[in-house]
Order: C-alpha cells, then sequence, then structure tokens
C-alpha cells in the first residue's frame, strides 16, 4: 500500500440507508453488497417480532421482549426507532458509532420512518436509498414467492406498500429493481461517490496543507 492510499484510509464512516417496501428487493440487494465489500458492517436492528424460520438473534436481529425495548429505548440506546406491524424495531447506537468513527460503512434496512429519525440523528453521516419495485404485480408476486408469510400477511402488506411508496422523495436516491444485477450496479456506483465526498475524506486538510509546503 502507498503512503497515499494509507492516508485514503483516514475516512469517517458512511450511514447507507436501504428502504423500500416488503418483496422490492431490499434484502437482496443488500446482502450482495455486503458480499462485495466486507469492509462493511450490516446494522443489526432489535426488534420485538418472533423470528422467522433460520433467522438469529444477534445476527439478523435482537430479539428482544417488548419490556426490555422499552427500557432501552428509557435509557436512550437507539439512534431510531418505529412500530411496524404491531411490533417495534429499533437500531442500537453504540455500534454504529463505533463502526463510523473506525472508518467502517454501516447499511441499514430501514422503514422510511427510521430513515427520518436517522436525518434527525446523523445527516452528515447518512446517505438515503429508496427501492421500488418495477410494478405492484411483480411486488406481490415477490411475497408470494418467497413463502414466508400468509396470504393475511401478504394482503396486508401490499396494502401498506402504496404508503411507504408516497415517502420516495424524501430520499437521495431511488432505483427500481426490475433486474437486480442492474440495481446492484446502481447501488454500487451510488456508495462509490458518497464515500468521496469531501467533508467524509478526513486525511484531506493534512494532505493539502503538506501539498502547499512543498511536502
Amino acid at each position: 500500500m502507498s503512503a497515499l492510499e494509507e492516508l485514503k484510509q483516514d475516512r469517517r464512516g458512511l450511514m447507507v440507508v436501504l428502504s423500500s417496501p416488503s418483496g422490492a428487493g431490499k434484502t437482496t440487494l443488500t446482502r450482495r453488497l455486503l458480499v462485495d465489500n466486507p469492509d462493511m458492517a450490516m446494522s443489526v436492528s432489535a426488534t420485538t417480532r418472533a423470528p422467522r424460520p433460520g433467522e438469529q438473534d444477534g445476527v439478523d436481529y435482537f430479539f428482544v421482549s417488548k419490556d426490555k425495548f422499552a427500557s432501552w429505548e428509557a435509557e436512550g440506546e437507539f439512534l431510531e426507532h418505529a412500530k411496524v406491524f404491531d411490533n417495534y424495531y429499533a437500531t442500537p447506537r453504540t455500534p454504529v458509532e463505533n463502526a463510523l468513527s473506525q472508518g467502517r460503512d454501516v447499511i441499514f434496512d430501514i422503514d422510511w420512518q427510521g430513515a427520518q429519525q436517522l436525518t434527525q440523528a446523523a445527516a452528515d453521516d447518512l446517505v438515503k436509498i429508496f427501492i421500488l419495485p418495477p410494478n405492484m404485480r411483480e411486488l406481490e408476486q415477490r411475497l408470494r414467492t418467497r413463502a414466508q408469510d400468509s396470504d393475511e400477511v401478504i394482503a396486508k402488506r401490499m396494502s401498506k406498500s402504496e404508503n411507504e411508496i408516497s415517502h420516495w422523495a424524501e430520499y437521495d436516491y431511488v432505483i427500481v429493481n426490475e433486474d437486480v444485477d442492474t440495481a446492484l450496479a446502481e447501488l454500487k456506483t451510488i456508495v462509490a461517490s458518497e464515500r468521496m465526498r469531501r467533508r467524509r475524506q478526513m486525511w484531506l486538510g493534512g494532505f493539502v496543507k503538506s501539498l502547499i509546503s512543498g511536502g
């Protein structure tokens, strides 16, 4: 690694928010982005909902009781929190702040309510991306294909999707996920560009000072 490459390691981490209606492909895009960027961290949310098949506590979510959730909220342990489908979700503060200070990017799989709260809490560290389906018929088909929810829950999610989609204009970027490879390429472009913002390059001040002084 050259001296310049070492300098570039000194940067502030980025908070990457991905939001979408259920079934738009947000989870798939998140997982693939993490595979291609092993230095990125996934923000693990706390939730009061029951685990789905295959989900692990502390990996997919921190599964907690409503009483425990309320206790953490009262202690100021959350960057954001929201109620979705009769359950509560939140982002623990400490792991995120530690990652950012170490120059690691953190991905957030949260809804528009959480994105609004994160904007209030940490706007300078944040980039918000909304994922749209190509059409509502495809959205419903994806929900049925994953075979995780009952017909009643799918109907509930479809009913809520219109309200979720209505918040698209609150985001910095919007990706229409018709083809997952194309959507992933667009997502990577956004992340790469946001990493290059001047305010996130902590090393630039010293470098420019040295450059001007003839260093």
